[in-house]
């Protein structure tokens, strides 16, 4: 037997997909086939695929007219088979020696690197709406990062082990937990949703994976690259299907040992209430990791820098049509400032293209589906009929095609008014301009305006305005930024996730989560005999 070392873990260059590059010649021609195919995408259930009658279809959210894939959808026999699976599936996998796991996800990283890069990004820009960059960013680099970086995190935390005496020898060993861990994922990021499943199954759990609908094309594919970089049978099992039935039929079984969700802070809490409710049913505490919304705020100092300020929010704003729990949805801008920088934002706002992002020049694709369509304009419905509010720019939407909807400033100027308190999930910026002399309370009212506490940036120059700023604004945010925008956060950089209402702050792509699925046995083997039971005070 030997000590072994996994590959040091490297960031994924991000590719730029110029005009005449091989990646974006390659990537043309898996947009064009995908475009021409309705896949059928199963069940995986250990080694079986389940094709069901009932089905769901997955469209392209800027053509909801074209259909990508027909999902079969879990029954209740299908779920209970799959909970049987994963169970018996545990055993084997965990007897595994840990380097044996990690080669596993470590390959995974290196067949997206290359050959599944094109799949990847194409599903992403075709199923949920995507621009190049956007796919690039989260379905290829983030993800590999996350496969690279975890399997780094878990061989540093195998070799975290106790104090030892000259007679005794103490050890732990890291568990995967007894049962099986419930992934629920989301729509919005790719990489997030194959981690929230794959990141518990390298700890040595099993998995019952409930992907987003309509992000279940590229999350296929997802499984189909674990499947070939040798992941046994039953240790992921992929069950798409109506959320409610299947989430209820999955808690109710006893060896129901965790939950790793990203979405809604309703849905979280109502997860959380259910598994309240039953925990005297179950063989062990679950552990509940969750990342939930937000509502990402940029606090602007007078001392801070123009042009980057109005660049960062822009980005911040409306990249992937603001549907990251990270986007920057509230800016505090002083008056001055927001008197000098107003035209240009609005210039630059209204310089953004929108539309199919198999079309490389747009910024901008569409909303995921209708009922975020739905969601989205109705805020701008009030926005538009407020006494409070005045529409800076954009508030204009379509459907008739795709879900699509104008990047959005509005300036609002009651503090507690809902569109800085609300997450509302689209490409719409409310901004409340504050005088510079009450910035103390403005910062107070960043604080409390809103139940969220995922990101925030402040942009300052003033030294002393950073340090103040940081420090008033501790709770605000899991991941705050200094003169950035509070999104993109790179895996082994800036371990991403909140607190308050956004989620219990296990911070993603850092070993701080992988912590969270193993159960640790502590062993004691004494080497020496005991000659005798007196102490020698009885003497």
């Amino acid at each position: 037997m030997s000590s072994f070392r996994v590959p040091i873990a490297e960031n994924d260059p991000v590719k730029d997909f110029r005009a005449g590059s091989p990646e974006r010649d390659a990537l043309n021609q898996e947009l064009e086939r995908r475009k021409q195919q309705v896949n059928d995408i199963p069940l995986l259930i250990g080694e079986q695929r389940v094709t069901n009658e009932e089905r769901f279809d997955v469209v392209a959210p800027h053509d909801h007219r074209h259909v990508l894939a027909r999902v079969s959808k879990a029954n209740t026999d299908d779920i209970d088979r799959a909970v049987k699976v994963a169970v018996e599936a545990q055993r084997q996998w965990l007897d595994l020696p840990w380097e044996q796991r990690a080669a596993v996800f470590s390959k995974a990283a290196e067949l997206l690197t290359e050959r599944y890069r094109p799949a990847i990004n194409a599903t992403t820009i075709l199923g949920q709406s995507k621009t190049v960059h956007q796919a690039e960013v989260d379905a290829a680099c983030e993800l590999i990062d996350f496969l690279r970086y975890n399997v780094s995190y878990l061989q540093d935390i195998y070799q975290h082990q106790p104090r030892s005496t000259s007679n005794v020898w103490n050890r732990c060993e890291y568990r995967g937990l007894e049962g099986f861990v419930y992934a629920i994922t989301p729509f919005n990021f790719t990489s997030i949703a194959i981690n929230i499943a794959a990141a518990p199954a390298l700890m040595g759990c099993a998995v019952l994976w409930k992907p987003s609908d309509y992000a279940a094309l590229s999350s296929w594919v997802g499984m189909e690259i674990l499947l070939e970089a040798g992941l046994p049978p039953g240790v992921i099992n992929f069950i798409p299907g109506d959320p409610v039935q299947v989430t209820e039929q999955v808690l109710q079984h006893e060896q129901f040992a965790g939950l790793h969700f990203t979405g809604s802070t309703e849905v979280f809490r109502s997860l959380w209430a259910q598994v309240g409710r039953q925990v005297h049913n179950y063989r062990n505490y679950p552990r509940l990791v969750g990342e939930t919304g937000g509502k990402g705020f940029v606090f602007a100092h007078q001392s801070c820098d123009r042009q980057s300020l109005i660049n960062q929010l822009i980005r911040g704003a409306f990249e992937y049509q603001g549907q990251k729990c990270s986007a920057a949805s509230r800016a505090y801008i002083p008056r001055g400032v927001w008197q000098e920088i107003k035209d240009q934002l609005i210039t630059k706002t209204s310089e953004l293209s929108i539309g199919d992002p198999c079309d490389f020049k747009n910024f901008m694709g569409a909303l995921i589906s209708d009922r975020a369509y739905q969601k989205v304009t109705s805020y701008l419905d009030d926005a538009k009929t407020s006494d409070e509010v005045q529409v800076v720019i954009g508030g204009n939407s379509d459907n008739s095609r795709g879900y699509f909807v104008d990047p959005t400033i509005l300036l609002v100027n009651n503090p507690n008014h809902r569109l800085l308190r609300e997450e509302i999930f689209g490409p719409v910026l409310s901004v409340y301009v504050y005088d510079e002399q009450d910035i103390d309370r403005t910062v107070e009212l960043c604080d409390s305006a809103s139940p969220y506490a995922l990101t925030g940036a402040i942009f300052a120059n003033d030294r002393q305005a950073i340090d103040k700023l940081t420090r008033a604004l501790r709770y605000t945010a899991g991941n705050f930024y200094i003169n950035d925008k509070p999104t993109g956060a790179i895996i082994g950089h800036q371990p991403f996730g909140g607190s308050r209402a956004s989620g219990t702050n296990d911070k993603a792509g850092s070993y701080l989560n992988l912590t969270r699925w193993m159960s640790t046995r502590t062993i004691k083997e004494n080497l020496l005999p005991l000659t005798d039971y007196r102490y020698p005070y009885m003497g």
